[in-house]
């Protein structure tokens, strides 16, 4: 068994945009798409219903994908996460750091893909 399914799956719990301007963007979806604001931390962040998906809009003080978009899974232990992303191919981009509302880390995947594991703080 592996570790992760020790502490449970991992589940999507967001899609993460950087954007230049988190107001800018949140008037842009909820008028192009119709999305409705679920939570608004200033400029910093904004969270979108997107139909059972949330659409996380990250200013620049909380672009920890360095402007790449990325699916967010949310994990029951971060650090647990991480080390079987790299044990099975991943590489870490930023170790676990703890943000205003969660524990992160930023990894790639074998191809390259940019993910975004968080958990409780």
């Amino acid at each position: 068994m592996s570790e992760n399914a020790k502490t449970g799956p991992a589940r999507i719990g967001n899609v993460l945009h950087p954007v230049a301007d988190v107001d800018a963007a949140v008037r842009f979806y909820s008028t192009a798409l119709g999305l409705e604001t679920k939570f608004v931390d200033g400029d910093r962040y904004a969270a979108l219903d997107a139909g059972g998906t949330t659409l996380a809009l990250a200013g620049p003080a909380e672009d920890v994908t360095g402007g790449v978009p990325a699916a967010s899974f949310k994990v029951p232990d971060v650090g647990v996460a991480v080390a079987a992303f790299v044990e099975r191919g991943g590489s870490v981009v930023r170790q676990p750091e703890r943000g205003p509302h969660e524990v992160r880390a930023v990894a790639r995947d074998p191809w390259g893909n940019t993910v975004v594991l968080y958990g409780p703080l």
